[in-house]
């Protein structure tokens, strides 16, 4: 019987995308180039520099939290698998076939994986990151397998880094870390592939999870709408529905209480947040921001924001009650009530945030997202392709080889 990296290798080598497929890889390309150019006047730019390009664009590509996410495994599959394609010469067939693997060993991890507090952006991005860049180069299946195998290694990240750069770093290196197991397979290296089998019971996964039918990436990807965790977004939105629907006044709030599963907002562990990173994984500034902001954008989750008296005001009158479990990010629904200081209450329930698979955005809303990412729309909606984001990213971005000699 094959072991989980033959059977994924052999599902990537096997998959045909649809037109539909197709798409849906474009629009991750365009929506992960935007995020990844908008925090290209971060701090994290000059500490990079000198990293090779997967590692440099995905670490960027994260920065802000503003790129995609797979429901089912929590995990940002396309930080991940984009800047793997791009890296070694791929198109939409590699970018599948390694966000399919994303997704399907995500899920094999499972939420008790994310919840011992694994990063699964990193542990399920170094292996397909080797499957994405592998498919670019144009290994076998069986060379596919042994990528996938030296790649497990480096797929270690944790939920302690979430409010630091270490969160972004870390899925940088992972990435860095595929590319160059499928670099190293395509030399030759060989590996078990039943290493992936014994790492995954080891930090908790069951492959009698995987499930290679469906869909190229099943359940689709979340886009987010907001800079920020997505454990954030519905509460914003939330928030923002109260806010606009009664006109509220954030000087006449005198108490907000958020009622959600436990599991929603298990990666949100900065309750009073010092940093824009921080606030970021924040649950009582999210509340701040979306009452304080019209569109809490990239200035919202800046230091300057988080120290504003009115926010910090605000995030000490914020209550959250938890229900037990829930399984996921967005179990469940998350009801929001706000007493205002003349006694009148208000209160609203969302399941779904805008961005989400079951809520997807509108072509206005990308196209707003793009603008909020200081990026021209026309162009990167009509011009950008696998080939000239490689090449753009690499204008923008260009790698210090005077820093890496500094460095090393």
């Amino acid at each position: 019987m094959p072991g989980t990296a033959e059977a994924l290798a052999g599902w990537a080598s096997d998959l045909t995308p649809t037109d539909i497929d197709v798409a849906f890889a474009r629009r991750a390309l365009i929506d992960t180039v935007a995020v990844t150019l908008a925090a290209g006047d971060e701090a994290l730019r000059n500490i990079v520099a000198a990293l090779p390009d997967s590692a440099r664009w995905s670490a960027m590509g994260h920065l802000l939290d503003f790129d995609d996410l797979h429901i089912e495994s929590t995990a940002h599959i396309s930080v991940v698998i984009v800047p793997a394609v791009l890296a070694a010469g791929g198109d939409a067939g590699a970018y599948l076939a390694g966000a399919g693997v994303m997704a399907r060993l995500g899920q094999a991890l499972g939420w008790r994986h994310y919840a011992a507090g694994w990063h699964a952006t990193c542990t399920a991005g170094a292996p397909a990151a080797a499957v994405a860049s592998g498919i670019a180069l144009g290994l076998t299946t069986e060379q596919l397998a042994s990528a996938i195998a030296l790649a497990v290694p480096a797929s270690g990240g944790v939920q302690r880094a979430f409010g630091t750069h270490a969160k972004s770093l870390q899925v940088g290196f992972a990435t860095q870390a595929g590319v160059r197991a499928a670099q190293l397979a395509a030399r030759g290296a060989t590996a078990d592939p039943a290493a992936l089998d014994d790492w995954l019971a080891l930090v908790g996964g069951a492959p009698d999870r995987l499930d290679l039918s469906g869909p190229a990436v099943p359940g689709g990807l979340a886009v987010k709408m907001f800079p920020c965790c997505y454990a954030l977004q519905r509460p914003i939105a939330a928030i923002r529905e109260l806010r606009g629907r009664h006109h509220v006044d954030p000087a006449q709030v005198a108490r907000l209480t958020v009622r959600t599963p436990a599991d929603t907002i298990a990666p949100l562990i900065h309750d009073q947040p010092r940093t824009g990173l921080e606030a970021k994984f924040s649950l009582p500034y999210a509340m701040a921001t979306a009452l304080l902001d019209d569109h809490p954008d990239f200035t919202s989750f800046s230091d300057e924001a988080v120290r504003r008296p009115a926010a910090q005001q605000l995030m000490n009158q914020v209550e959250v009650v938890t229900t037990p479990g829930g399984g996921g990010l967005l179990a469940g629904e998350v009801t929001v009530e706000i007493e205002l200081a003349s006694g009148e209450m208000l209160s609203t329930s969302l399941a779904q945030p805008p961005g989400s698979p079951a809520s997807p955005p509108t072509e206005a809303e990308l196209v707003d997202k793009l603008a909020h990412c200081g990026v021209g729309a026309p162009e990167l909606m009509t011009g950008l392709d696998w080939t000239s984001a490689g090449r753009l990213l690499r204008e923008v971005l260009p790698r210090n080889r005077s820093a890496e000699a500094e460095v090393g």
